[in-house]
């Protein structure tokens, strides 16, 4: 979606702004089929073997969360917005795991926005990510920027 038919747009981002997306029930069975195409690593894939982790029971593979953390910030702002992508991820910390029947949160923090050196048209908005389950729980925290069209070329 380009800047003249984005809803969202650089100038729309306000450094401070809180935006919370979701919730999201996370299954066992999403769990599974995750892992076992992408981290079959036993915790993932077998309750027995996931008790006798260090996890203490059946859990989403990191990584899983993290395909889960991208669908609810596509789903919550970035479907509507002039998102150009991202040049990567700063941070991403599994914090605690993520179960079968949690039902997940993102809280969205822009922490700073300032102009592309080289594209006029083009801003860049730093965001903090972080999950959380119904228990208001931290299970990911994530931080990341990302470019982003500007409705106006060449505004501040």
């Amino acid at each position: 979606m380009d800047a003249k038919t984005a809803r969202i747009c650089y100038e729309d981002f306000e450094v401070g702004s809180v935006r919370i997306f979701g919730p999201r029930l996370v299954t066992r069975e999403e769990i599974i089929e995750f892992a076992s195409e992408f981290d079959p690593q036993p915790m993932h894939l077998d309750e027995e073997a996931a008790n006798k982790s260090m996890l203490k029971g059946l859990s989403s593979s990191g990584w899983h969360t993290c395909a889960l953390m991208m669908r609810m910030i596509y789903d919550g702002f970035l479907r509507e917005s002039s998102s150009l992508g991202a040049p990567g991820v700063d941070e991403v910390r599994w914090v605690r795991p993520v179960r079968p029947g949690d039902e997940l949160t993102i809280r969205v923090t822009c922490l700073e926005k300032r102009n592309s050196g080289s594209r006029p048209q083009v801003g860049i908005v730093r965001f903090s990510l972080e999950m959380l389950n119904a228990k208001e729980e931290i299970v990911l925290e994530s931080s990341y920027s990302g470019f982003f069209g500007k409705r106006y070329p060449g505004s501040a």
